[in-house]
């Protein structure tokens, strides 16, 4: 069904831009956007290379951080009180205006990318992680303490294995976050990557070349998702009782 739909709103993208005769510089058909992705084949691969790279870099210290965050803000009460309302006051901060910073800072390259990446994708793990732990049942929890288990082994035994659902449903939207923060660090500080590529096409007016570069980050955003779904059903299968749903 996915194809389907996809197929069809294809279709009706191109009958709309030859009935109204759209410009190319405005809106492309997607017979021109393929034109362009064969091409400028090389270049957007040598792009998409870059941006995944840095993506899943920024992506992989979310992971740990917003992990390791969520344990201690779940775990304890007074890391949520201390920490928590700092989180989401950062987390408020429009991203966009972190990356002239984050440039400023660490110059243009790579590293903006992949802090910019991280700063937008860690934050719903840290939150999912934290709200599994936290809501662990208490009878769970009594249970373990009567058979002479401390708050370590809760966690341990309870805590961590209750919040891999929440991680997983986490990840899966840090995923598609993290090339956010990726494509937007380097549309305003980069030297490489999908967003520079979209830029310098955008100059020029070469329109289809802009969006062969969105479709380039959307198949890999796809790509991802599908890996995180994947090792979901692997991994916390026993947490549905049905067929899992993305």
């Amino acid at each position: 069904m996915p194809w389907m739909v996809a197929i069809g709103m294809l279709i009706l993208w191109e009958l709309v831009c030859r009935l109204f005769h759209i410009r190319e510089f405005i809106l492309p058909a997607p017979s021109i956007i393929a034109k362009a992705l064969a091409e400028y084949r090389i270049p957007i691969l040598e792009h998409s290379w870059w941006t995944l790279i840095t993506t899943l870099l920024g992506f992989g210290f979310a992971i740990v951080v917003g992990v390791l965050l969520g344990v201690a803000i779940g775990f304890s009460t007074l890391v949520y009180t201390s920490l928590y309302p700092l989180l989401i006051g950062f987390n408020a901060i429009p991203k966009v205006a972190l990356v002239p910073i984050l440039v400023l800072w660490f110059g243009i390259g790579a590293v903006p990318v992949v802090v910019t990446s991280f700063i937008i994708s860690f934050f719903p793990i840290v939150v999912n992680v934290a709200t599994g732990i936290a809501t662990t049942e208490p009878e769970l929890a009594d249970v373990l303490r009567s058979l002479g288990a401390s708050r370590l082994d809760v966690l341990r035994k309870v805590g961590l294995p209750r919040s891999m659902p929440y991680l997983f449903a986490s990840l899966k939207i840090a995923i598609t976050l993290a090339f956010v923060g990726s494509v937007l660090a380097e549309t305003m500080g980069g030297n490489a990557g999908l967003g520079f590529l979209m830029v310098t096409a955008a100059a020029r007016f070469d329109m289809a070349l802009v969006f062969g570069g969105l479709a380039a980050i959307a198949v890999m955003a796809v790509g991802l998702f599908v890996i995180c779904v994947a090792i979901e059903r692997r991994m916390v299968r026993w947490a549905f009782r049905g067929e899992l749903v993305m």
